[in-house]
């Protein structure tokens, strides 16, 4: 991760070694937002299919959300008295995930795949949720309102993926590539 020196000031009640610690879970965080919105605008320009409209238009709010919550982090990443690193660069250097693997795809394989996405982003939002319930609550406060968001979006997806014997098409994905092939095949 990119150089995160301790903060030379922070907000009143947390010691600068702990916002130090929020700044580093932040800025994942930060990367994280900011590659959820291009992966939800490379699916929107990409969708074909029977479904098209309905996905194109179900990932435009989600879209607008993330952006928010991209701010969001960032401007309480430097209320701790950090940096906000936004630049591509930094994100590709710095994330600890693979891009996004689907191209031009149907709309199901592309839910399909999203849904991997989103169980990941999912599962280090609650992470960084317990890392931050220990710190701050403020911050917690912040990303527990983004893990709402981000399960409800990750429930938009998975309605088109669930049978109607309450099972997912892609349960048993472990790529984002094999979850496309398994939702297609539904």
């Amino acid at each position: 991760m990119a150089s995160q020196a301790t903060p030379r000031y922070t907000v009143p009640g947390l010691t600068v070694e702990n916002a130090s610690t929020l700044i580093e879970l932040l800025q994942l965080r930060l990367h994280a937002l900011n590659d959820l919105h291009l992966t939800l605008k490379h699916v929107h320009w990409n969708v074909v299919g029977p479904h098209f409209i309905a996905v194109h238009e179900m990932l435009d709010p989600q879209v607008d959300r993330v952006r928010d919550m991209a701010d969001d982090v960032a401007e309480r990443l430097a209320a701790l008295g950090g940096v906000a690193h936004g630049t591509p660069g930094a994100l590709v250097e710095e994330r600890t995930w693979k891009d996004y693997s689907v191209e031009r795809a149907d709309a199901i394989a592309h839910l399909g795949a999203l849904d991997v996405v989103y169980t990941g982003l999912v599962e280090d939002v609650r992470a960084g949720v317990e890392k931050a319930g220990e710190i701050d609550p403020a911050t917690e406060d912040l990303l527990i309102e983004q893990l709402r968001d981000l399960e409800q979006f990750q429930w938009f997806v998975r309605a088109h993926l669930e049978t109607a014997g309450g099972t997912l098409s892609t349960a048993d994905a472990t790529s984002e590539k094999d979850a496309a092939k398994q939702a297609s095949k539904s």
